[in-house]
């Protein structure tokens, strides 16, 4: 029996756990227009077993060279042997025979090559799933460990935390490294990591991060991390591009996946929820006015009127003649004390949309803040 539908129905990480829960064997295939993309998850049991992925896809040879357990060398004895004997006999069988790696850690490095593959899709907000029911015979000759989905779930959801956070600094794959302006302020000697030290290789003025995570065989997630710490640090700066392609901007966030779930978890409740699903939109577009309302939104419901004033502010700077932004920032002052501001923007309001089905409401608050503004200036002149 198949299962299939888009991911805006059904998040991606709802799938993984519906397949997990009903123990399914077969093949899970997503795929996305927006981003020319396509990953394909087998699973056993519920268990994924392996993963693949058509951009990008962490092939296994290249990642045990880059983690340092094979050398270059290593690779083509392999390959060479592999195309000699034409038995079948997988890459990965063929190092442990030479002795070059323990079936341990072959088997620990087919396990990050499903990983990350699988967390890669797990980014995707939009696009289209395809569960087809398998029989084991069918499961691939690659298929080597198996990895419960439970892990894949907690470890994809704090990743997605994780983006919130490298989204403030790297806000899409499509910004170009550079590196820093050498201050007297710096020390002489940089005490970096060795991933760092890899990335800053790449670094040519020239290749954004999709183009040198690819390079790298890393994931974007990785890459993204890394440039984060270089950005902090002070050793790289991020420059935007003079075009931006959809498609290198969606695998760190796509904006409506999240204004959507911001709203819901508004309508439910969630408030901390929708402000980190607001601002994940803010951070993928930050012109987008009804991302920057519903952090407002968020943020004066928990009690931080300051920074949901602001965030109303930016919202107006991105579209000045939108009227509901307008009427926000009429609030926003009224709660803050600032009368004045908020009767001349009410006022401006009823003006502009006279007909608008908030027009009774906006009335009445107008006519409140001036009677109390007229109590206000009658106890002044009583007191004096």
């Amino acid at each position: 029996m198949a299962i299939e539908g888009p991911l805006r129905e059904l998040g991606i990480h709802d799938v993984f756990q519906l397949l997990d829960l009903s123990r399914k064997t077969g093949t899970l295939t997503v795929t996305s227009e927006l981003r020319d993309n396509e990953g394909t998850v087998w699973f056993d049991g519920g268990k994924v077993i392996y993963a693949t992925i058509k951009s990008n896809p962490h092939p296994l040879g290249l990642m045990l060279v880059k983690s340092g357990k094979v050398t270059e060398a290593d690779l083509d004895r392999a390959l060479l042997i592999q195309k000699t004997r034409n038995d079948g006999r997988r890459f990965g069988e063929i190092l442990v025979e030479l002795g070059v790696i323990s079936p341990r850690e072959l088997e620990r490095q087919v396990k990050l090559q499903v990983e990350e593959v699988v967390f890669e899709l797990m980014s995707w907000r939009e696009g289209f799933f395809s569960f087809t029911d398998r029989d084991v015979t069918e499961i691939p000759a690659g298929a080597t460990v198996r990895v419960g989905t439970e892990s894949l779930l907690m470890e994809g959801a704090r990743r997605i935390d994780e983006w919130s956070r490298i989204a403030d600094k790297v806000p899409h794959l499509a910004v170009i490294p550079v590196l820093a302006e050498v201050s007297d302020a710096h020390a002489a000697q940089l005490d970096l990591l060795p991933t760092e030290w890899e990335m800053l290789t790449m670094i040519d003025g020239t290749a954004d991060l999709k183009a040198i995570a690819t390079n790298l065989a890393r994931s974007e997630f990785d890459v993204a991390r890394i440039a984060y710490g270089l950005v902090t640090t002070g050793v790289i700066s991020l420059r935007m591009p003079s075009r931006v392609s959809v498609r290198a901007m969606l695998p760190v966030d796509d904006v409506e996946p999240h204004v959507e779930a911001a709203r819901a978890a508004l309508a439910e409740g969630h408030d901390e929820v929708a402000l980190v699903s607001a601002r994940l939109a803010v951070n993928a577009d930050p012109a987008h006015v009804g991302a920057r309302r519903l952090a407002a939104r968020a943020l004066a419901r928990l009690g931080r009127h300051a920074e949901a004033a602001d965030e109303l502010r930016r919202a107006a700077q991105a579209d000045p003649s939108n009227a509901d932004v307008s009427l926000d920032l009429a609030f926003a002052a009224a709660r803050q004390g600032q009368l004045p501001e908020a009767v001349e923007r009410w006022s401006r309001y009823l003006h502009d949309v006279p007909q608008s089905p908030h027009a009774a409401r906006v009335q009445a608050a107008l006519d409140a803040t001036r009677r109390l503004n007229a109590m206000i200036e009658e106890h002044v002149h009583i007191a004096g």
